[in-house]
């Protein structure tokens, strides 16, 4: 099924992931444990909110945080939540073998995909990026979807090394975090037809997709997927000054979703709109109160999917 996913990508015929992704929060309990349970809820909610896929433990997920049992239980539970939605599995860190190790045991979860992110602390060489990503594609069958994010990672993918890893069968696309014109550019110019260019920053959808990209791998469709995805469906067809309005419409939001590292304010937004999700294990924290009333003042000026409140918690009594 996943070769004929990748095939199918390949020849534009369809595509194994759709155009909206979030990569998603891992609920924690009072105590910090992973609570599965929530993770299974917020999965059908996301997806019933418009997602057609999910990250589950990459970035947003604190995937450095997690053990290996808990991210294979995640993405046991997620996938079961979800049915015929994509779960892509964040497998990939800075130690080769150790990625190739989790994408295995993640595929045998029955995960639909794998992020495999630039190896972030050892700063590798081009060809040393080509090699770790060619060996642990070259171990599975699942897809796989590279992750360039310069801001967390200290080497950029350069394009002419991307070129080289989209001619691997299943390397299928890049979600593109680096925040900068030449490199969307760049990307968009040198993969082939059928190479998934996802948006790895809410705030450069508009752009990447006007000049050509897929899709988005998102954040704040944790809070408004709806908008996000008409904004998508808008770009798709051509009519991009349609998108620019919701572009715009939604840039406060997704500002205000990154005045700290992420994921700590979607989480904070999450529990002031009312569907609980713990705090983030050290060496992430919450935000100050004086952050949740600044990020309050953001979130009472739009409104969220069905599954969210409709203002943020105690906004009544201000």
């Amino acid at each position: 099924m996943r070769r004929t996913a990748v095939a199918d990508a390949r020849n534009g015929t369809s595509a194994p992931f759709g155009r909206l992704m979030t990569a998603m929060i891992t609920p924690f309990k009072e105590d910090g444990a992973v609570d599965f349970e929530r993770a299974a809820e917020l999965a059908r909610n996301l997806v019933a909110s418009g997602n057609d896929g999910l990250i589950v433990t990459g970035t947003t997920g604190e995937g450095p945080t997690l053990t290996e049992d808990e991210k294979l239980e995640l993405y046991r539970v997620t996938k079961r939540a979800v049915g015929e939605a994509s779960i892509i599995a964040g497998t990939g860190n800075y130690n080769t073998a150790e990625s190739i190790h989790l994408t295995r045991e993640a595929e045998k979860c029955g995960v639909d995909g794998a992020l495999l992110v630039v190896p972030y602390y050892n700063n590798p060489p081009q060809e040393g990026l080509y090699r770790h990503f060619k060996a642990i594609a070259s171990a599975t069958s699942l897809p796989c979807i590279l992750y360039n994010v310069p801001p967390r990672s200290p080497r950029n993918l350069d394009a002419a090394t991307l070129k080289r890893l989209a001619e691997i069968d299943n390397v299928v696309g890049v979600k593109e975090a680096s925040g900068k014109l030449e490199q969307f550019n760049a990307v968009i110019s040198a993969v082939p037809d059928g190479f998934l260019v996802y948006s790895g920053n809410d705030s450069d959808t508009h752009t990447i997709m006007s000049l050509g990209g897929y899709g988005v791998i998102s954040v704040s469709a944790h809070l408004v997927a709806g908008r996000t995805k008409r904004m998508i469906e808008l770009l798709a067809a051509g009519r991009t000054a349609e998108a620019a309005a919701i572009h715009l419409e939604l840039l406060p939001l997704v500002e205000a979703l990154f005045w700290q590292p992420n994921p700590m304010p979607v989480r904070a937004a999450l529990n002031e709109l009312g569907f609980r999700v713990g705090t983030p294990r050290l060496p992430l924290i919450d935000l100050t109160d004086a952050e949740k009333e600044r990020l309050r003042a953001v979130l009472a000026r739009y409104e969220f999917d069905p599954y969210l409140s409709k203002q943020p918690v105690g906004a009544e009594s201000r």
